[in-house]
């Protein structure tokens, strides 16, 4: 016998469910019989849209639902965030294209250690490493049946006690050194995770690369996707090669210029104009940027 079932319905507007999850943002949910499944905050959790409503299914007493409307950003204005983005052929392609993708809230210590496994890997690795980790390390939560994801992300604790073949057993290759001595920080308390919102976004960022395996792209991931930092503005190989297709088709910018460029051209909520931008290249242009095809990888 499996975990009983709550259930809620919440109204939502303009909330694209496929796109938020699939968006290599997080990296947990898979799909079941139309519907994702996933873990937050150590719940089992069942998503699914039906005639404008988000179908919610736990195993967990949900409370009051906060750690859900935060972690799926249920209340945020979001056509306050699209319409202050500049008014440009490329990122309202992307906007219409994608309209309704939101960023997620994730805990920041599953936010940071999926970003360290996540170089020069693609999406579906990504996934595949972190489903290891979980089944390995990771504490049995509740569920409905014996068929669904029934691990917790493990913590930092947990994975500071592995040795570095236990998780390069999980596929994770040269990032294993990285994710162990990050978890080993993170647990000495050399780096406070939760501590991270109280600073200003440029400061916090400081703090994570203080980390191993932590530049300034995984960085800026983490204050994006855990923290809800908008300014940050992960560039990767693949949005790298993106912004120079849609916006420097003659040229190409060094990173420090990319850098520039987007902390002061996309405005307040910079950090969503890159998740658009992210997907709509992905999902959408897919097309050879300078006779070589965009890479895909996060």
């Amino acid at each position: 016998m499996g975990a009983p079932l709550f259930k809620s319905t919440f109204q939502v507007k303009d909330y694209d469910l496929d796109a938020t999850l699939d968006s290599g943002q997080a990296f947990r949910w898979t799909r079941e019989g139309g519907k994702w499944v996933g873990v937050i905050a150590g719940r089992w959790v069942s998503l699914g849209m039906a005639n404008d409503g988000l179908i919610v299914r736990t195993t967990s007493e949900p409370g009051d639902w906060h750690w859900l409307r935060d972690y799926l950003q249920l209340d945020v204005e979001y056509d306050e965030i699209v319409e202050s983005f500049p008014d440009d052929e490329a990122i309202q392609g992307a906007v219409k294209a994608c309209r309704g993708l939101r960023l997620l809230r994730q805990e920041p210590w599953e936010c940071l250690a999926s970003f360290i496994c996540s170089s020069s890997k693609q999406i579906v690795q990504i996934r595949q490493i972190v489903k290891n980790l979980c089944d390995r390390f990771g504490e049995h939560i509740a569920v409905p049946d014996e068929s669904s994801d029934g691990r917790a992300f493990p913590t930092a604790r947990r994975l500071a006690r592995c040795s570095e073949g236990e998780l390069r057993e999980c596929k994770m290759g040269y990032r294993a050194p990285y994710v162990l001595g990050a978890a080993k920080v993170v647990t000495d308390g050399g780096v406070d995770l939760n501590a991270l919102n109280d600073l200003p976004c440029a400061e916090a960022r400081r703090e994570l690369m203080k980390l191993p395996g932590v530049g300034r792209k995984v960085a800026d991931c983490v204050l994006l996707f855990a923290y809800g930092f908008e300014e940050a503005f992960p560039i990767d190989v693949w949005i790298g090669r993106g912004l120079n297709q849609l916006y420097f088709p003659k040229r190409e910018p060094n990173r420090k210029q990319l850098e520039q460029f987007t902390s002061t051209y996309f405005g307040p909520h910079a950090g969503y104009a890159q998740q658009y931008l992210f997907h709509y290249v992905r999902t959408v242009l897919e097309k050879p940027v300078r006779g070589r095809a965009l890479a895909k990888k996060k």
